[in-house]
């Protein structure tokens, strides 16, 4: 089914305040029962590479945060009046109410928001039919007044929509899709036209969750408005690394999915990213394995995991367990790879532009992303 009706936006430049995070946070590793494989310490910068003053913002109390020397951020609210955010349901269902606390949540940062899920047209484990997710974001892209188009919630299902959407006529529409987990399908196959998108927050997991991570709205609204961001974070056994290339990436099931399909981008000198959830270390290990013998590990500059959580391990497993995972594959792999990236099935996240520039320094376990060339709501 083609694609119709997309309107391109005008982009215009604005200095953004700079924020800044600091705390610290479990590693890229953690388990049902909580057990650290890795410390991680993480600071995240929002910068704009502008001149512009600087807030200072603290996240919630239950974090294990360095608070003495962070004042209270004064006001967190960004101008969002004119900016739309249209909700789309590729994948899975979510219950009534959280689409209702999503909704809220959004508005009450000052958003537009338009829904084109309708829980009455739920169909089997998916929002609704093919045909009809289809037409959600054939109507969500048609909306010259939604700047953004967010998944409601990842599961599965967006796969089976792939051969049905223009991705041509998507890659042009000049939206801000955002999204992640099962949405990485969409992103790669956008990607492979040329369309810049953004592995971030969702309406379910995040707007309508128990709390919303002061990080996680931050660095999102930074992303949609600041031509540049910046990411720094510790990880006491990162290599030492300058590169810089394409950023891409996401949930690395759907990625192992889309490997030797028509859908998986060919990328070469990038920086790939990857997170999970429920899957214990072998089967993270086997899949990262499957990317590389297909030849697409062997084409980065880096690999970055963000977050793995919720697996459980086992006594079968031995003490095989995700830092034993870690040592074997760097022993393995030809390209360095780096823990601790804020990304992932979590509170906290970063909002990471797919198919954007990045420029990735790490050193003594201090690391760096720069983010830039990717298209803001303004």
């Amino acid at each position: 089914m083609p694609l119709t009706g997309t309107v391109m936006m005008k982009k215009f430049v604005v200095s953004l305040f700079l924020g800044w995070i600091s705390f610290y946070a479990s590693s890229a590793f953690s388990t049902d029962s909580g057990k650290r494989a890795e410390t991680t310490e993480i600071s995240a910068t929002c910068e704009t590479g502008m001149s512009g003053s600087r807030d200072f913002y603290r996240l919630p109390e239950e974090q294990d945060v360095r608070r003495q020397s962070l004042p209270t951020k004064q006001n967190t609210m960004m101008d969002t009046k004119k900016i739309g955010i249209a909700i789309i349901a590729p994948g899975g269902y979510v219950p009534d109410s959280s689409l209702e606390k999503g909704i809220d949540s959004l508005e009450s940062r000052g958003y537009r928001v338009f829904n084109y899920y309708d829980p009455e047209k739920r169909y089997q484990r998916f929002s609704a039919t093919d045909e009809e997710r289809v037409q959600q974001i054939v109507q969500a892209v048609s909306n010259p007044r939604a700047q953004i188009v967010m998944a409601l919630r990842g599961g599965y299902g967006t796969t089976r929509l792939l051969p049905y959407l223009d991705f041509d006529g998507l890659a042009k529409s000049g939206k801000l899709f955002v999204g992640h987990s099962d949405f990485t399908v969409f992103q790669m196959a956008l990607l492979k036209k040329g369309g810049i998108s953004f592995a971030g927050p969702m309406v379910n997991s995040d707007f309508a969750g128990k709390e919303l991570g002061g990080f996680t709205i931050d660095h999102f609204e930074a992303c949609m408005t600041s031509p540049e961001v910046f990411l720094e974070w510790f990880s006491r056994n990162n290599p030492d690394v300058n590169v810089e290339g394409v950023l891409w990436g996401g949930n690395l099931t759907m990625l192992a999915h889309l490997a030797g399909t028509p859908w998986m981008p060919d990328i070469s000198g990038g920086i790939l990213f990857v997170e999970d959830v429920h899957e214990q270390p072998y089967r993270v290990e086997r899949m990262l394995l499957q990317l590389d013998e297909a030849g697409i590990l062997g084409k980065q500059k880096a690999l970055v995991l963000g977050h793995f959580t919720e697996f459980k391990e086992t006594d079968y497993d031995n003490g095989y367990d995700f830092e034993a995972m870690l040592v074997w594959l760097r022993s393995r792999l030809t390209i360095p790879v780096l823990t601790g990236l804020p990304f992932g099935h979590v509170r906290d996240k970063a909002t990471l532009p797919v198919g954007g520039h990045a420029r990735l320094v790490s050193r003594e376990g201090k690391t760096q992303l720069y983010l830039s060339g990717y298209p803001t709501v303004w």
